[in-house]
């Protein structure tokens, strides 16, 4: 079989495809914990003529497919399988369109966010939705990805109009319109945001686009303990006050970005990152507001970014999370796992995070989009040392059983991958049988991505 496949996809791609074992472990995972899985071949196909003429191939033979972007996932979303191939759309990287004047684009699948707001910086707008990684925008739709401006902006599920995307059996079909607002049957385009690479290949993203504010200011906060930072970000969201953005970074964290982003000025204490966008009267209002709540809690006085280059510093060393923590250590992995509560819960979540984590010896740091619920736990292991894997699993269990008690969720926008698919059992055992049903049938080969979120 492999010596007539490969002849069939050599008849299509030419060289364009690979099994050098270095190529196929540059593809073989994400930024996730797990070992990479080599597949058979690396294909880099250039559009979706050759995408679906791929696809009716390995379908037909009922070959695993996996569909691989900027690889910056965190829950072993694009491991690879050792029985199939990988599908790099590293080809499908051109802005298709921009209407400014109806605050809307068109990208290929591998178009980064850096990238597309690159390109949008002299037109007025810009895309808002941050998740921190320059992941590629197709990944950020097949993960429902938001980020630190969700609070804001919404999330990929609000941003995302329409999807062009290949189907297990090579159909290319378009989801979605120019228009605003649509009541034309099933919401298709919502169904493939969050489906993981399960369900079709996304190659093309319809995207929302926002206005860039008149004005842009940031600041940091720094708190006595993690109970006040939060109690301000809750209270932030629960006055109506219309910030951008609102993250914490816990003492753990603030630690390691000091030394690692080379943050001046700060200490190690619990810190809010604020950031307000609008007119510069309204920001003014909103400012005033946010101070008075801050101070209340025993916050510091505010330190503001002076210019352009000092707020993006900021955000770079929010941004630059991941990488902090990973560069801790020689040969360490890192565990990343998110959950998103309801803002009334979200001090007693967090709470309970860090009293799981003390005394552990764990270096736990901790960050989060607290302004809508959602945070993160980042945890160095060494993994030669089981016994740190199988803490830190313990914790995550635990962490998950307490935000479902908290009617939350296991994963506001990491997505399950392999990593959380015992906890999706947990949150949507109802449902499961039904996500199964759709997946069967847009897959009934299961070729697309097998064995993430669920098994069939």
């Amino acid at each position: 079989m492999d010596r007539v496949l490969f002849d069939d996809l050599k008849d299509i791609l030419g060289e364009r495809i690979s099994f050098s074992e270095s190529v196929r472990n540059n593809y073989a995972k994400g930024e996730d914990a797990y070992d990479p899985i080599l597949p058979k071949a690396v294909l880099f196909p250039n559009d979706n003529d050759e995408l679906s003429k791929i696809l009716k191939i390995c379908n037909k033979l009922k070959l695993p497919v996996t569909a691989y972007g900027t690889g910056t996932s965190l829950e072993g979303h694009v491991v690879g399988n050792n029985e199939g191939v990988t599908i790099s759309l590293e080809n499908f990287n051109k802005i298709i369109s921009i209407n400014e004047e109806d605050f809307d684009c068109r990208v290929q699948a591998n178009v980064t966010r850096e990238k597309l707001n690159e390109t949008l910086k002299d037109k007025g707008v810009f895309f808002p939705i941050d998740p921190g990684a320059n992941a590629a925008l197709g990944g950020m739709a097949a993960c429902s990805a938001s980020g630190t401006m969700a609070v804001r902006y919404g999330t990929m599920r609000t941003a995302v109009l329409g999807l062009t995307v290949v189907m297990a059996n090579g159909d290319i079909i378009k989801t979605g319109s120019r228009a605003k607002k649509t009541s034309a049957g099933y919401n298709l385009t919502n169904l493939f945001v969050g489906s993981e690479g399960t369900l079709g290949i996304i190659t093309e993203v319809h995207l929302r686009l926002s206005p860039i504010p008149e004005s842009i200011m940031s600041a940091v906060c720094q708190f006595p303990d993690l109970d006040s930072a939060v109690i301000t970000a809750q209270e932030i969201i629960q006055y109506g006050i219309p910030i951008a953005r609102v993250e914490l970074l816990n003492k753990d964290q603030m630690d390691i970005s000091i030394k690692y982003s080379k943050l001046e000025n700060l200490e190690i204490l619990p810190t809010l990152f604020y950031e307000f966008h609008g007119s510069e009267n309204a920001n003014n209002e909103s400012i005033e507001i946010v101070k008075e709540i801050s101070k209340n809690n025993n916050g510091s006085e505010f330190k503001w970014a002076a210019n352009t280059e000092e707020r993006n510093k900021i955000w770079k060393a929010r941004h630059n999370v991941y990488y902090s923590v990973k560069a801790q250590g020689d040969n360490v992995r890192v565990y990343a796992t998110d959950v998103c509560v309801p803002i009334s819960n979200i001090v007693e979540c967090i709470k309970f995070a860090e009293n799981e984590l003390q005394g552990t010896g764990l270096k736990a740091p901790m960050v989060g989009h607290v302004g809508d619920g959602n945070f993160h736990v980042t945890i160095v292991y060494d993994p030669n040392k089981e016994n740190e894997y199988n803490y830190i699993r313990d914790f995550s269990n635990k962490l998950i059983d307490k935000a479902l008690e908290l009617e939350g969720t296991i994963t506001g926008e990491h997505g399950i991958g392999l990593q959380k698919k015992e906890y999706l059992l947990k949150e949507h055992s109802d449902n499961i049988p039904l996500m199964k049903l759709i997946k069967k049938s847009f897959d009934p080969n299961n070729i697309l991505n097998p064995g993430k979120i669920f098994d069939i």
